[in-house]
């Protein structure tokens, strides 16, 4: 078997089942179940489910009024990805509408980097937006140096931010942050504080694909988000959306449609050219622009993957011996961490992959569950700058010390990347034979959606079943259909990049049950994990 069975429990009962699905999931109350399967509405989220004070909210937003008392000029400062794209539409057209006088800026990824720097005020197109406001979404929590750049010229700025913050303290008394929910998240409730004051639409299908796109978890907040998100994304009059969801080819919208087609196509603008046109699809309100701007967007996410092929490949020819991968070469800066992401996963161990410079390289790191990567980062005391979380991170570091580096962050490992962390692990949820397969337990299922990041759907094990059946299927024949029978029950199934098997075998499955629907004809499909002859 590929993976390592961490929990495993036999099922004699429909009732048993549905119960102890539950209690994998930490659900042992009334209470508890009924806030996890009827989430909280999105018009009833308050601050205090993301931990910030009405104390401090109320600093920013009556700092947002001033500027409109003022008439002073405002700038939303952005991010290049999804998340801080939906964040920074969020916010400009809140306050643009509010009475603002409001531009936004996003920076271009290869001239000037992320977030807002002490140079940021250098920059002639910056520059001549000449703001006396700045807000910072989806970055700004540790701009030490802008902030106190900006004081000094005698702007204020206002931080929204998500990522991981130090001791330190800013020196500006507006800010709003917490980890627990995405950038995009964040300004949606601060455009709920002007949507008391004007009409304005509810934002909620942005904040729902930053919240996925983030990877957040999908609980509590970001569960609620999400789950009624998914239902504004489904219906949304955004044109820009729309467009890019047809030339996607998506019929319905779930986390995979977000995951996999919608965030990609808005992260593509960022990784090869500027990501200001992807905050310009989301916003336009012609249909001719969005048109445009969702094949173009399309066109450059095709680019991006050919681009993202070339540099694994390239990677995968290095040596990965080392517990902590750091890899460099001429990569493009744009794709490295979705490179380090595709690594990581192929190889299950934390990467590091460096576009070098002459004298300045970028570098994009993925890690495992159990080894904070952004933490052994920082450790090394080596880089110039950086922020992420525990699972992602980015840096920029002297092209000098590369090799140094290297060194240093596995020393750091060494102790803290045990066996066990290293060893990939697939927890099953429970052991039932295909009785025990129905569509009552598919409607059951249906109800611990939206699965995702935190929100894994629950993964089964049965044993003794025989493989009657065999299919490849896929443009490159890399996946298999399957037919598989157990106590006479027969099932179909779907086995992604899988090995080659042979019919009439008997194995044991690991797997996920879903609804597959082809031709408005409804049927149950395993979707297989891991699969083990014998």
């Amino acid at each position: 078997m590929l993976w390592k069975i961490i929990y495993t429990s036999q099922i004699t009962s429909q009732e048993k089942l549905f119960l102890e699905l539950l209690k994998n999931r930490g659900l042992n109350t009334k209470k508890e179940v009924d806030e996890y399967i009827n989430p909280k509405k999105y018009q009833d989220l308050d601050w205090k489910d993301i931990g910030i004070k009405k104390s401090e909210v109320k600093k920013v937003v009556t700092r947002i009024e001033n500027a409109k008392l003022k008439k002073e000029k405002v700038v939303i400062f952005g991010d290049y990805d999804c998340d801080g794209v939906c964040a920074t539409a969020i916010l400009w057209e809140t306050l643009y509408k509010y009475g603002l006088n409001v531009m936004p800026y996003i920076p271009d990824r290869f001239s000037e980097g992320y977030g807002l720097k002490p140079e940021s005020f250098e920059n002639e197109k910056f520059k001549n937006l000449n703001p006396k406001l700045i807000i910072c979404v989806d970055n700004g929590i540790v701009a030490y140096d802008a902030i106190k750049k900006a004081k000094e010229l005698g702007i204020d700025v206002v931080v929204i931010d998500h990522h991981r913050k130090e001791k330190k303290k800013l020196q500006t008394s507006y800010v709003l942050h917490s980890t627990s929910v995405c950038g995009a998240v964040l300004a949606w409730f601060v455009s709920k504080e002007f949507s008391k004051k004007i009409n304005l639409s509810n934002f909620l299908e942005l904040a729902c694909i930053g919240t996925v796109a983030d990877q957040m978890p999908l609980l509590g907040v970001n569960r609620s988000i999400v789950k009624y998100g998914l239902l504004a994304l489904n219906s949304t009059k955004r044109i820009g959306l729309k467009e890019t969801i047809k030339v996607a080819g998506i019929k319905q919208i779930g986390i995979y449609e977000i995951g996999f087609l919608i965030a990609p196509r808005i992260n593509a603008a960022g990784r090869l050219n500027h990501a200001i046109d992807a905050l310009r699809l989301i916003c336009t309100t012609d249909t001719k622009k969005a048109e445009k701007l969702a094949y173009d967007l399309n066109k450059t996410n095709f680019e991006r993957q050919k681009v993202v092929e070339e540099v694994l490949g390239l990677v995968l020819k290095e040596n990965q011996s080392e517990n902590v991968v750091v890899v460099t070469g001429k990569y493009h800066e744009g794709v490295i961490g979705l490179a380090s992401g595709r690594i990581t996963e192929k190889i299950y161990k934390p990467s590091i992959i460096i576009s070098s410079g002459e004298k300045i390289s970028k570098a994009s790191a993925r890690s495992i569950e159990g080894f904070n990567i952004i933490e052994a980062i920082k450790e090394t005391e080596l880089i110039l700058e950086g922020g992420g979380h525990p699972m992602a991170a980015g840096f920029s570091i002297e092209t000098s010390k590369i090799e140094k580096f290297r060194q240093k962050i596995n020393e750091i490992s060494q102790a803290k990347l045990t066996e066990e962390i290293l060893e990939r692990k697939l927890k099953i949820d429970l052991e039932i034979d295909f009785d025990f397969i129905d569509n009552e337990l598919v409607k059951f299922l249906k109800q611990l959606e939206p699965f995702g990041q935190g929100n894994y759907p629950p993964i089964f094990k049965t044993e003794n079943v025989e493989i009657t059946e065999t299919k490849t299927v896929g443009s490159d024949g890399k996946h298999l259909k399957l037919k598989l029978k157990q106590n006479s029950k027969i099932l179909d199934a779907i086995w992604f990049n899988s090995q080659s098997i042979t019919t009439n075998s008997q194995c044991t499955i690991a797997y996920t049950i879903e609804e597959n629907i082809w031709n408005n004809k409804s049927t149950i499909q395993l979707k297989i994990k891991d699969l083990f002859i014998g």
